[in-house]
């Protein structure tokens, strides 16, 4: 059913999306368009590699809180509309809203449509569709960065880690959130093509969390 409340947490939820953290933060504080440098995307993997770990932790954190705001937003549309909360029809709505607010993530109105890849984003949003697999996500993210300093590695498995999870461990068998974590794979695996060259021929930067920036 199409409100004038659901169409305004669309639009919010584009906004929340198109808000571009990495071109602000690192414009405001190093004087950087991160999208002139390294992969030229505008998300908090290319963050850590311009301008390492002080700039890459808070834009990955508010491109969650980004994702997650945006989904949440279904709560305000009203449960008459949505139905009850957990309702198959309310995570449609999560669904629906988080995926527009990735899009606004990779298609910035504020930054000339130049945007990221939407992991961290996506990440919000599974935090607020399903926090039990999100913290699994984010569990395997820090594991693998602790272990390769790979970030773009850490974000594609990650981003794995969701769909399989609901499958195996949660066994989740609503259609819509299995769909989408398969889009999510398809996803990763687009945005990030050049990041998986890279790192097949051993070219892809790293990130020490634990010292200087690697190269």
């Amino acid at each position: 059913m199409i409100s004038i409340y659901s169409i305004g947490a669309i639009i919010l939820a584009y906004i929340f999306g198109s808000i571009p953290t990495a071109v602000w933060i690192g414009q405001a504080f190093y004087g950087v368009d991160v999208r002139e440098y390294g992969s030229g995307n505008a998300g908090a993997t290319n963050t850590f590699r311009v301008l390492g770990k002080k700039a890459g932790i808070p834009v990955m954190l508010i491109d969650i809180l980004k994702g997650w705001t945006a989904t949440n937003l279904a709560y305000f549309i009203g449960l008459s509309i949505t139905g009850p909360e957990h309702s198959v029809q309310y995570v449609n709505y999560q669904l629906a809203l988080g995926i527009v607010a990735v899009m606004g993530h990779l298609f910035p109105i504020f930054a000339g449509f130049r945007g990221g890849k939407g992991i961290a984003t996506l990440l919000g949003m599974v935090l607020a569709v399903h926090p039990q697999a999100a913290l699994l996500c984010v569990l395997v993210f820090v594991t693998v960065l602790l272990i390769t300093n790979y970030v773009s590695l850490s974000s594609i498995l990650a981003g794995f880690t969701f769909p399989v999870s609901l499958i195996f461990i949660f066994h989740v068998s609503v259609k819509a959130i299995l769909i989408y974590g398969m889009c999510i794979c398809v996803l990763i695996l687009v945005t990030h093509q050049k990041n998986i060259e890279r790192l097949l021929k051993g070219k892809e930067s790293k990130v020490n969390l634990f010292g200087k920036k690697k190269d």
